[in-house]
C-alpha cells in the first residue's frame, strides 16, 4: 500500500509539517505529563482511524514503559481500572474534542470542569492543543492513506 500523496516529500506539505511540528514540540516540552500525551494521541487517532497515528504512538508509549495492559485498554478505558482519574479526565476531554460533530455542543461542561481539576491552566492550554494538533496529523494521514505499521520509535527524530 502507498500513500495517496508523498506529504513527507512535498514542499508546501513539508512547510505545513514543519509548523504542526512546532506546535507539536511546545506541547510536548509543556509540564502535561508524558504518559498523558500518548493516552491522548493514541485515543484520538483510533477515534479517527488513523493507523499510521495509533501505530506511532503506540510505539512510542511502550518504548518510553508504558505497559502493554494500559495501551489494550485505551480504547475501552472508561471500563478499565488501569488509568488515572486526572488519565480519565484527558481522555474524556479528548474524545469529546475530536467527536465534535457528535455533540451539539461541542465538548460540555462537565467534562472541560473535571480537567480542570487536574490540570492547570498550562496543562489544559497543552491539553486543547494536543487535540488539535494529533488530530490535524490524524487527518492527514487517513485523506492520503498513510500506510501503517512500519514506524520505529525515534525515527522523526
Amino acid at each position: 500500500m502507498d500513500a495517496r500523496l508523498d506529504f513527507f516529500g512535498n514542499p508546501l506539505a513539508a512547510k505545513v509539517l514543519r509548523h504542526i511540528n512546532s506546535a507539536s514540540k511546545v506541547v510536548s516540552d509543556s509540564t502535561l505529563p508524558q504518559a498523558t500525551q500518548e493516552l491522548v494521541k493514541i485515543r484520538a487517532s483510533q477515534i479517527n482511524g488513523c493507523g499510521f497515528c495509533t501505530d506511532m504512538h503506540t510505539k512510542d508509549a511502550a518504548h518510553a514503559g508504558e505497559t502493554v495492559q494500559r495501551l489494550h485498554m485505551v480504547a475501552a478505558w472508561r471500563e478499565a481500572t488501569v488509568f488515572t482519574d486526572a488519565e480519565r479526565a484527558a481522555l474524556e476531554l479528548a474524545e469529546q474534542g475530536t467527536r465534535i460533530a457528535d455533540a451539539a455542543g461541542g465538548v460540555d461542561d462537565e467534562a472541560w470542569a473535571n480537567a480542570a481539576k487536574y490540570y492547570d491552566e498550562d496543562q489544559l492550554a497543552a491539553l486543547v492543543s494536543l487535540i488539535a494538533v494529533i488530530n490535524a496529523y490524524n487527518r492527514i494521514n487517513v485523506v492520503i492513506r498513510q500506510p501503517a505499521g512500519d514506524y520505529q520509535p525515534g525515527m522523526f527524530g
